[in-house]
């Protein structure tokens, strides 16, 4: 299947708006729920709405050109969209995950869910529009929909340049990225004195420090938010399940069946997130993740009953 640059008719975006419009009436959830009741949030001052469970790549997409692998992770992007994914993320810094992600969609094709997430950085070599050049051919595609500085290295410097390819029509959208909670002061500025769309951020039940400042800021000034890291690298899953924690029983209002759930839950209910970006190597932590955006999410005060709760385990 061709790629193409989806834009919406006057009569989606007509209905588009009017779900969005519906969805503001609802206190818990500022999105709205496409088809089979799965969750997607508009990305601010555009007609483009994002399922609320994407996909990142870090580490398990650097799989080299083994054959097995690279099959396993084609299956892994093949289900990832059947089951109503949209944003996959990746960077030059994580080895040769473009290069598996283009070997999935030369095997799959484009899909129009396809929301491809880049980033540019200075250790990758060559200069912003070489590494976006570069990184298109990597992944097989005519352009990205979401560029990011990685990390914020030199970001002065690329964000100008793909502030330059936004206005050529080049690429989508653009954003900045920080992980690990690092670098929050400086992040607050370039939100306060640039003009960007996206930024990418940890942000999980116990790594909640963005809740104070930045959250805030992101829905002030309309910019999409996505949470990298949402199960603490890995380490909030597997000491829940080391210690053989149940799930409470209150979480089945929210159709959470598993940890992966109930912890993603936690992350996209919040108003100013748009995303989150959980990584895996298995079928069946996918199926888990992408449950997550369904229908019902918890409240506020829900939120703050689940974090009392992993805050005592």
């Amino acid at each position: 299947m061709q790629h193409r640059v989806h834009r919406l008719t006057r009569r989606q975006s007509l209905k588009l708006l009017a779900a969005a419009m519906a969805a503001s009436l609802l206190p818990a959830f500022p999105g709205f729920a496409a088809g089979g009741g799965r969750w997607q949030k508009p990305i601010p001052n555009s007609n483009k709405a994002l399922p609320v469970i994407g996909m990142g790549t870090w580490r398990t997409f650097n799989v080299g050109n083994d054959a097995k692998l690279l099959a396993a992770r084609t299956e892994l992007v093949k289900t990832f969209f059947e089951l109503g994914g949209g944003l996959i993320d990746s960077s030059p810094m994580y080895g040769s995950a473009p290069d598996v992600m283009g070997h999935a969609l030369s095997k799959l094709g484009i899909t129009d869910n396809l929301f491809a997430a880049e980033k540019v950085w200075s250790p990758a070599g060559g200069s912003a529009r070489e590494q976006v050049a570069d990184l298109q051919k990597r992944w097989n595609i005519p352009q990205f929909n979401l560029l990011q500085v990685h990390n914020l290295s030199d970001w002065r410097e690329h964000l100008a340049v793909l502030r330059e390819l936004k206005a050529a029509g080049k690429v989508g959208y653009i954003g900045i990225t920080t992980s690990h909670g690092r670098r929050h002061d400086e992040v607050e500025q370039i939100m306060n004195s640039e003009d960007i769309d996206f930024v990418q951020l940890t942000y999980n039940i116990t790594e909640r420090e963005a809740e104070s400042r930045l959250l805030p800021l992101a829905a002030e000034k309309g910019v999409a938010v996505i949470a990298n890291r949402p199960y603490n690298g890995g380490s909030l899953i597997k000491n829940l399940k080391r210690r053989a924690e149940p799930l409470p029983g209150w979480a089945a209002e929210w159709g959470c069946t598993s940890w992966a759930e109930f912890l993603l839950k936690f992350i996209v209910s919040h108003p100013a997130i748009s995303c989150a970006i959980p990584a895996t190597t298995r079928i069946e932590h996918l199926q888990e993740n992408m449950r997550a955006g369904l229908n019902p999410m918890p409240s506020a005060a829900a939120r703050k009953q689940m974090a009392r709760f992993i805050e005592a385990v």
